[in-house]
């Protein structure tokens, strides 16, 4: 796999200049053969504010398309050839992981409610034939077990890969070598892996310790998540504009959230997720339940839900 990356990173030079429809082949080949791999296919449902000047009027699912599969493809193989050229080159790197899922045995139980098993110790392509299994089953509940899953898995982070070792890989994309490369201009781990490659290509030394970036690393994880929180934020403060005149309908619903911080819910028609009210014991994430929208708080961003 690794000669055709490399392959694909020689022809991608071309940018724009290569046929859209070889950008395709290329992609979906990739995705096939990181899907022998065991990348696990979901499919998520992104969310959309439509604005009526400058309020929003409604929030709506939006489609998933071949346009995204294609530059989602054509970036991870982007990113693993840019990790590989700096171990080759005797340098680290920083790398985007996502380990062995926290929360294996709750994907098993959710696999089992279903008909289904999986191996007792975590195994990406067991996972990703189960995925596939339940997307030809049945198509129109597979984003909600999507989601299950991906908060199942625990959250990525970056890692400082030192040359010559042994990469720790990320779990969901099943791939070794994974770094962040591609957006350079609004991404600092990007920043610093481009400044990393420029520095190998010129014939200096790295410009950055491995303490140096064991730092990075942690920060930026740090603030990444800080700024998924605020996007988070913006996100249901435009749902709760929306939705705040239907206060007291009730929805079907979905854990996608349960800890001792609370119990969180999705619902999808309208697209929300909001925190249930009250206690919840022996609730998990991907069960199912009946729910009242409670109330809102635009400014907080915050959408309540209780039990109907």
């Amino acid at each position: 796999m690794t000669d055709r990356v490399l392959l694909l990173g020689a022809q991608l030079g071309a940018g724009p200049c290569l046929p859209l429809r070889l950008q395709d082949r290329v992609a979906q080949t990739l995705d096939a053969l990181r899907a022998q791999h065991g990348a696990l296919g979901f499919e998520t449902i992104e969310v959309e504010t439509v604005f009526d000047g400058d309020t929003p009027h409604e929030v709506r699912p939006q489609a998933p398309n071949r346009a995204k599969s294609l530059i989602a493809n054509l970036m991870i193989a982007a990113n693993g050839v840019t990790a590989r050229f700096l171990d080759a080159r005797g340098f680290p790197s920083l790398r985007r992981v996502v380990k062995s899922p926290e929360r294996w045995d709750r994907i098993r139980v959710l696999a089992e409610q279903l008909g289904d098993q999986l191996p007792p110790a975590a195994d990406s392509v067991a996972l990703a034939e189960f995925l596939a299994r339940r997307k030809e089953a049945d198509p129109a509940t597979f984003p909600d077990l999507s989601t299950s899953v991906i908060r199942l898995l625990g959250r990525g982070e970056y890692v400082v890969d030192p040359p010559g070792v042994e990469p720790p890989g990320h779990f969901g994309l099943a791939v070794r070598d994974y770094s962040h490369s591609t957006a350079p201009n609004r991404r600092f781990p990007d920043l610093v892996t481009q400044r990393l490659v420029k520095a190998s290509l010129a014939g200096h030394p790295s410009p950055y310790s491995l303490a140096e970036l064991e730092a990075i690393a942690t920060q930026c994880t740090k603030q990444e998540d800080a700024a998924n929180k605020v996007e988070r934020q913006v996100r249901k403060s435009a749902a709760a504009m929306v939705v705040q005149s239907r206060i007291g309908e009730q929805f079907n619903g979905i854990t996608t959230g349960a800890s001792n911080k609370g119990t969180w819910v999705r619902v999808t028609t309208p697209p929300i997720e909001g925190k249930l009210l009250g206690s919840h014991p022996g609730l998990d994430v991907g069960d199912r339940l009946r729910v009242r929208l409670a109330g809102v708080d635009i400014d907080r961003g915050f959408i309540d839900f209780r039990s109907a």
